[in-house]
């Protein structure tokens, strides 16, 4: 409550005087000649696909939070949920059309990424000021990209070398004491070439146990994150090669003996991660007037983790690779095709201990390889601006699952200028790792069990959206309508205790039904200059089989309401968002309901010539879930369980950053 009346009269302070403030810089203006005008266009927000429901979220709507990271990069977007996976190790999941993120296919710069044992916590290897973009897709996307998509896409678009060159930074400190400090800079060697390197630093070592259940509640963690990037721009040529290098621990478990070092009896969460990435594209113009070119694009990564969760050790490492060629040619102005073929490598092995005391230890070695090949065609038919069609297919061949086939089909009609309707349809697939996308179970004490041959993921994805524009005022309220339904044939699907039997979570394939419907409708005003007004509603019925029972999804929220207000005053020297968010009851795994709850979170940005001041606080309705970790007074129990989170695990929470550039102009 003190950080709410902190902020909040800081947020009513900082309003009073800006107008004062502005006025005097406009005085002063007026005794000045204005030798040289620069005009610079701000990415501003969001902006909407022509062809399919995608959505691109721009440096100006990155800002309005302190987006210290990917996961935080979304908390104005009302299409994609950010919550913690469990109570313990501060991982954080996401979740599109009422599903799980590990159905939505990753992707850095347009190449599939942050895969499997790398989906627990890849939402924090991402930091938000690297970003330039982020592009999300709601369903059925492009079979360019390979067959993993079921529910969308999320591209991450890093700051390029190619951009200006100079030097930004990031400072960061909020009230629980994290530390963050980001540093990127780029150069011009030539005309053509470029370079840039990109740093990133996180800390924070305090033990916080606000709700007093003896367990942290958040851990402590520390990150050194950095990136090289080149790029070569010409005519007929572009390549560009990226190394990124992560290393990332996290500590938590029992605070009141955070000083000491684990003993057998104390319950301790240790996890260390170690990943390495590293890319190149290249790109080659046969034909400037038919846009004709092709493309070899190649990443590789090794993702390294060992996890401790009390007696219960959990070592997984994954090597990935992955290679594409693609064709692309117009035969016209309304005739598209590109056609490309990709191979995908993945090599896990992993070492799983629970540490169980007497009888036979339930300790196993797994190294599972798979090898997938494939082959695509997609054709773009236009008709001016009126009606895009776009059909894809792909075939692929697994070394694990056999071949299959993946058919995609987007329509995008415009009856007149002022509406725009799309309808997609496609199939998504999913090669599932059961404990490696879902460690965040072992902090529990249940047995976990995983059954064998676990099938491919396999699911139909329909939908259907129209984007209106409606003149109101002289200005124009923009809003989008969508609905999707995600039906699938085969799923892993965790069945929880109390439905496969007393203390277990089972890893077992679909036996029934399991699909989710979402709908949604926003819209966006500009009330008066400077102030804009976002307001969005989401419903979701999300449902799966347990034991031949059809119920509702847990820890699902069957609805969700979002309202962003955001404001530049006439200078855009200051900058005032404030977004509320209430998000809807759902299930837990023993069908007991938990309530709606509401947040909501403000921000205030100081512009100055060469570098911004922000200030705000998230969560400042202060509220947090009452004992979100289950027997925390015995951990040793099969009844102790940290992952039924389904809200805030951490009340109020105040920051304030410094953002720092100096480029060339």
């Amino acid at each position: 409550m003190k950080k709410f009346i902190i902020i909040t009269l800081m947020t009513l302070l900082s309003m009073a005087v800006v107008h004062g403030q502005e006025a005097d810089v406009r005085d002063s203006l007026k005794n000045m000649t204005l030798q040289t005008v620069t005009v610079k266009a701000r990415s501003g927000g969001k902006l909407q696909s022509k062809v399919t429901n995608a959505e691109m979220i721009g440096h100006g709507e990155l800002i309005r939070a302190a987006c210290c990271n990917l996961g935080e990069s979304f908390t104005t977007n009302p299409s994609v949920d950010v919550s913690y996976s469990d109570a313990a190790t501060g991982a954080r999941q996401i979740k599109l059309l009422g599903l799980s993120g590990t159905y939505v296919q990753m992707l850095t710069e347009n190449m599939p990424n942050l895969r499997g044992a790398s989906i627990p916590y890849s939402l924090g290897y991402v930091p938000g000021p690297w970003l330039q973009s982020i592009q999300v897709s709601k369903g059925a996307s492009s079979v360019k990209n390979g067959y993993e998509s079921t529910t969308g896409q999320i591209n991450i678009e890093y700051l390029k070398p190619q951009g200006t060159d100079g030097i930004r930074a990031n400072a960061y400190l909020d009230s629980d004491l994290k530390q963050e400090v980001n540093v990127d800079g780029s150069i011009h060697l030539t005309d053509r070439l470029s370079t840039s390197a990109l740093l990133h630093f996180e800390n924070r070592q305090t033990d916080h146990d606000k709700d007093g259940d003896g367990f942290m509640d958040m851990p402590k963690l520390r990150q050194f994150n950095g990136m090289w990037r080149m790029a070569y721009v010409s005519p007929v040529w572009i390549s560009q090669f990226s190394f990124k290098g992560l290393h990332d621990e996290r500590e938590s478990g029992m605070s009141h003996h955070h000083d000491a070092p684990l003993t057998f009896d104390h319950y301790g969460i240790e996890v260390k991660t170690n990943r390495y990435e590293a890319q190149w594209k290249n790109g080659f113009t046969l034909n400037h007037d038919h846009n004709t070119s092709i493309a070899l694009m190649v990443n590789g990564s090794i993702h390294d983790a060992n996890n401790l969760f009390g007696r219960s050790k959990y070592d997984v490492k994954q090597k990935n690779g992955y290679a594409q060629l693609m064709f692309e040619t117009d035969f016209s102005d309304a005739h598209n095709l590109s056609i490309g073929a990709s191979v995908n490598y993945d090599d896990y092995v992993e070492y799983y201990d629970t540490g169980r005391i007497g009888g036979n230890p339930d300790a196993w070695t797994s190294n599972n390889k798979e090898t997938t090949t494939g082959i695509y065609a997609q054709y773009t038919y236009k008709l001016g601006e009126k009606l895009t069609v776009m059909p894809g297919v792909r075939w692929d061949h697994s070394t694990t699952y056999g071949g299959f086939w993946t058919p995609r089909l987007h329509v995008k009609y415009t009856p007149w200028e002022l509406l725009t309707l799309r309808v997609s349809v496609g199939k998504g697939y999913r090669s599932p790792h059961a404990l490696a996308e879902n460690v965040s179970l072992l902090a529990s004490g249940k047995k976990i069990i995983i059954e064998d041959h676990l099938k491919q993921e396999e699911a139909w994805n329909t939908g259907m959206s129209a984007s209106l524009s409606i003149p109101v005022g002289g200005k124009s309220v923009d809003v989008n309508m969508d609905y999707y339904y995600t039906d699938f044939k085969n799923q892993m699907v965790i069945i929880p205790d109390g439905i496969a039997g007393n203390n277990t979570f089972v890893f077992s394939n679909l036996n029934g039904k399991s699909y989710s419907h979402t709908a949604q409708i926003d819209a966006t005003y500009p009330i008066f200059e400077g102030f804009t007004a976002t307001g969005a509603f989401r419903y979701t019925d999300s449902r799966v089989t347990y034991d031949g029972v059809l119920r509702l999804r847990p820890l699902t929220s069957r609805y969700k309401g979002l309202l962003t207000l955001g404001y530049k005053t006439p200078m855009e020297l200051w900058h005032f968002d404030v977004t509320g968010s209430i998000n809807g009851p759902g299930e837990l795994y023993d069908q007991s309901r938990y309530p709606a709850y509401f947040q909501l979170q403000a921000q205030i940005t100081r512009e100055f010539r060469l570098f911004s001041v922000y200030i705000g606080g998230e969560n400042l309705t202060n509220y947090t879930i009452k004992n979100p970790i289950h027997s925390a007074s015995n951990p040793w129990s099969s009844s102790f369980d940290a992952t039924q989170v389904w809200g805030p695990t951490n009340g109020a929470m105040g920051y304030i950053g410094v953002r720092f550039k100096l480029e060339k102009m």
